[in-house]
């Protein structure tokens, strides 16, 4: 820009001159030209003006040389100049062009990436489902191959059957024979003149072991249920239904069930009484039994096993809360009736079994036992038992049985009533005799009389689960005529002077502590009592009969074991009757504790355990008429030690 400013300048300064240099020259021109004479002149030599405007002149032309040249170039200038400009406004058009081009290519690029990214999160999605399908797939796979080898029930048409079963080597001590299986007969236990009282036994078992199985179908809005378990101690011959059903083989439970969505349930077949603790609500098959290995389980427990019929209806949800109420029909039984004193004989409350009628008809074990005192005259009684093993109530009603189970999360409460019936046929007693001789008449000439006598009871339990470590529980049954339900089955009733049957008060209970130490060990402890009230009458003569009259002597309870089997000799003499022992039990109590271990807890192969428990029994009887050596109330021992080896099928 500094090179065009200053060609402008001495083209100015050029123009100015050339203005003057023509005046001049025509100055001299104008001058009146002399006449010469044609001849060559010699060049006149120049003036130092005319040298200075020579160069002057040269020196114009050539800035003029170099002005157009100037010009030249810069009109070479000017031109590329616009070609410059127009180049740029050419490039700023293409770079807008391409700046157009580069934010559509942009976009249609941030567009592919999201269609990429959509693309690639579709892939991936695509990738999760089907690596997840093949997870499905493969569990699947699995899982239908596991339920071909190993299905945990079997299918036969709609129906679905769960296998149950365990195999049991066991064994007991006794520090006093009862010749018995593991299971204890409590009301057994012998007294030191009973010459079984002086041995101890060992005896192992195989016959609790145990098959069944549970049925279910879904019938849409029914499901239907049956279930079944048998074991191996049945008796044979001297089988009986007084608590269980101890047939060969043993029918311990079997029955049909059909529930319905609103929580209604109705169960017919040999079960356990509702009287026995459930785990939840009133349901078959949660019911609890103590941790023993004892099958007479343990002094003061509730129960019985014996066909009925049962009706339930739950409120709620067993998870959150729930009430259940339930009402049973069942078997009835007369156990243990007992009778001390001189007693008329002219009654019956039952029979032998007949065996085209599948009852036993084995001789029963009802016999009867005659005491004298040292008095002077002697004053004598008879008691007389009947054990009922194989002999038959003539019920004239089921036992009747209702309860209500309330159900939280970490607590289970019962309540229920039991009302019994206990009929007897006799003829009426007309006189009695005289004190000391007691004789009985009776009238036959209008056929026999029929009494009944209302009984029963009530009962509870209350179970606590302290979070998974450990749970303590009681239960207690109290009323007349409600031994049977009781594990030592004590007696249910005695004889009134008029021979109609009176129903004995009885009360049972048992209290439980079961912890859970670690996840393959449990140890429990309980403690339960069974008792029997003094039921005595006094006859018109003066006679105490009934039970546990006071007059029975029980003078001959520790004396040693006299010598009058005539069986002895042939090495099976033993016997649990003590000789002169005639008061019958008052009370029966028995502390236990024990260990479960389980080696192997498997769903898939199934459960290995060993046990091990100890139990000390102490029965007292009512006191009689003693001597010096014989307390008023004599009471017998029995310790005991159970153990057992277990596998239980998954």
């Amino acid at each position: 820009m500094k090179q065009v400013k200053m060609l402008a300048a001495i083209l100015m300064a050029a123009a100015v001159f050339s203005a003057q240099l023509p005046a001049q020259a025509q100055t001299e021109t104008t001058t009146p030209a002399k006449p010469h004479k044609k001849h060559v002149e010699k060049p006149k030599p120049e003036t130092e003006s005319e040298k200075q405007i020579r160069e002057l002149r040269e020196q114009m032309q050539a800035q003029q040389g170099q002005i157009d040249a100037l010009q030249s170039q810069l009109s070479g200038k000017s031109q590329q100049a616009a070609t410059a400009q127009q180049s740029a406004a050419d490039a700023q058009a293409q770079a807008a062009a391409a700046a157009t081009a580069a934010a559509q290519a942009q976009a249609a690029a941030a567009a592919n990436a999201t269609k990429v990214d959509s693309l690639s999160s579709t892939v991936t999605d695509l990738k999760s489902t089907d690596a997840g399908l093949t997870e499905t797939v493969v569990a699947n796979q699995a899982k239908v191959e596991d339920e071909i080898n190993s299905p945990t029930v079997l299918h036969y048409k709609g129906i679905n059957i769960t296998p149950v079963a365990f195999f049991a080597a066991e064994g007991v001590w006794r520090q006093h024979s009862v010749n018995s299986d593991v299971n204890t007969p409590f009301n057994s236990i012998p007294f030191p003149s009973a010459n079984e009282g002086h041995v101890s036994e060992l005896n192992f078992s195989g016959r609790q072991s145990r098959l069944g199985g549970l049925f279910e179908g879904n019938a849409g809005n029914y499901t239907l249920s049956g279930y079944f378990e048998a074991d191996f101690l049945g008796t044979g011959t001297s089988s009986n239904n007084n608590q269980s059903n101890s047939y060969v083989l043993r029918q311990r439970q079997i029955w049909g069930k059909v529930a319905t969505q609103g929580g209604f349930t109705a169960t017919g077949g040999q079960m356990w009484s509702l009287v026995t603790e459930d785990r939840r609500g009133t349901d078959a098959r949660t019911e609890i039994q103590p941790q023993t290995i004892d099958s007479q389980y343990l002094v003061g427990y509730s129960w019985t096993r014996q066909p009925g019929f049962r009706v339930q209806q739950r409120f709620g949800n067993y998870n959150t809360g729930a009430f259940t109420i339930a009402a049973s029909a069942e078997q009835a039984q007369i156990t243990s009736f007992t009778a001390g004193g001189t007693i008329p004989n002219q009654y019956f409350f039952g029979g032998l079994g007949q065996n085209g009628g599948l009852y036993n008809s084995a001789a029963s074990t009802a016999s009867a036992t005659t005491t004298c005192t040292t008095a002077s005259p002697p004053v004598c009684t008879t008691t007389v038992t009947t054990g009922n093993i194989t002999s038959y109530a003539n019920n004239v009603a089921p036992d009747f049985i209702v309860k209500g189970a309330f159900d939280l999360p970490l607590v289970h409460v019962e309540v229920g009533g039991i009302a019994r019936f206990l009929r007897d046929e006799y003829y009426p007693v007309t006189t009695t005799g005289t004190g000391g001789t007691p004789t009985y008449t009776y009238n036959t000439a209008n056929g026999l009389s029929s009494h009944t006598s209302a009984a029963g009871g009530v009962f509870g339990s209350a179970r606590v689960y302290l979070a998974k470590f450990a749970e303590v529980a009681v239960q207690a049954m109290a009323g007349q005529g409600v031994g049977r339900y009781g594990s030592s089955q004590l007696a249910d009733a005695t004889l009134r002077p008029d021979e109609t049957l009176e129903p004995i008060r009885n009360y049972h209970g048992l209290l439980s502590l079961e912890t859970h130490p670690a996840p393959k060990l449990d140890v429990y402890f309980y403690y339960g009592g069974e008792y029997a009230q003094r039921t005595v009458y006094t006859t018109a003569a003066g006679n105490l009969i009934g039970y546990g009259p006071q007059n029975l002597s029980n003078a001959g309870c520790y004396n040693e074991p006299a010598a009058v089997s005539t069986t002895i000799g042939t090495g099976v003499g033993g016997t649990l009757s003590a000789t002169t022992c005639g008061s019958p039990t008052r009370y029966i109590q028995e502390a236990m504790g024990g260990l479960t271990y389980r080696v192997v807890n498997s769903p898939k192969y199934g459960r290995l355990q060993y046990q091990l428990t100890y139990s000390y029994i102490q029965r007292n009887l009512w006191s009689g008429v003693g001597s010096a050596t014989t307390p008023t109330g004599p009471r017998a021992t029995e310790p005991m030690i159970h153990v057992s080896m277990r596998y239980y099928i998954p």
